[in-house]
């Protein structure tokens, strides 16, 4: 299954080096980068150091809940370039979450490649409270570390989601995946189409700078105080 995920991405890299958007002048984005990457691994250094009792509580609280399996949840996804690595959650759903997939996809309520459904049966009592808070998504502060992710950028699409890609949507993998993004802090992004998630994707592509990462972190955190998370 991994090889088949590692071949995917071998495809996806080659397809989205043909359509990636236009970026600013060479110079200005190779300063923006240095600094976007030094403030990841200064800010996921941080968050992991404080955050390590918070935590080791969710991990416990994840186990308690849900015995029959670990805390931590890992998914192969498409990073930027189409390049495949895993990506780390506090586990949300039961063990045989990925089996059931097929018997609920008549009911998912996004449209494009993308599968949603609100008040999905999968989910564990605690994982509703941890998506809802947003907690569920922090073990990904060790993908930021280690490159794979960016606190801000593009949310990481899964490899059956891609292969069904246009080759406008897939100008989204042209930069590094993030924690957080437009579509994360919009209000009703449960609601939006894919196609409004793409082009919000791609209006931070063409967009980015120190400022806007910074906005869109402080949104984040207003988002996660009210719980707008699902």
């Amino acid at each position: 299954m991994e090889v088949e995920e590692r071949e995917a991405g071998t495809a996806v890299q080659q397809e989205t080096a043909h359509t990636a958007v236009q970026t600013p002048p060479i110079l200005r984005r190779r300063l923006y980068l240095l600094v976007k990457r030094t403030q990841d691994i200064l800010l996921s250094l941080l968050a992991l150091t404080l955050l390590s009792p918070l935590l080791l509580l969710i991990a416990l609280a994840v186990v308690i809940d849900d015995p029959h399996g670990g805390p931590i949840f890992t998914q192969v996804r498409c990073g930027r370039g189409g390049e495949a690595f895993h990506l780390y959650k506090f586990r949300t759903m039961c063990m045989n979450a990925e089996a059931q997939l097929d018997a609920l996809l008549p009911y998912n309520e996004m449209t494009g490649p993308v599968f949603k459904i609100r008040n999905d049966p999968r989910i564990t009592r605690l994982g509703r409270f941890l998506r809802a808070a947003g907690l569920d998504e922090l073990p990904q502060l060790i993908n930021i570390l280690k490159g794979e992710m960016s606190i801000v950028g593009p949310r990481p699409p899964l490899f059956r989601e891609v292969v069904n890609y246009t080759a406008y949507q897939r100008q989204r993998l042209a930069v590094t995946p993030g924690l957080t993004c437009f579509w994360q802090v919009h209000p009703a992004r449960n609601s939006l189409s894919f196609d409004a998630w793409v082009e919000l994707d791609l209006r931070y592509i063409r967009e980015q700078s120190w400022l806007l990462d910074w906005k869109l972190i402080f949104l984040t955190v207003v988002a996660v105080i009210r719980r707008e998370g699902q």
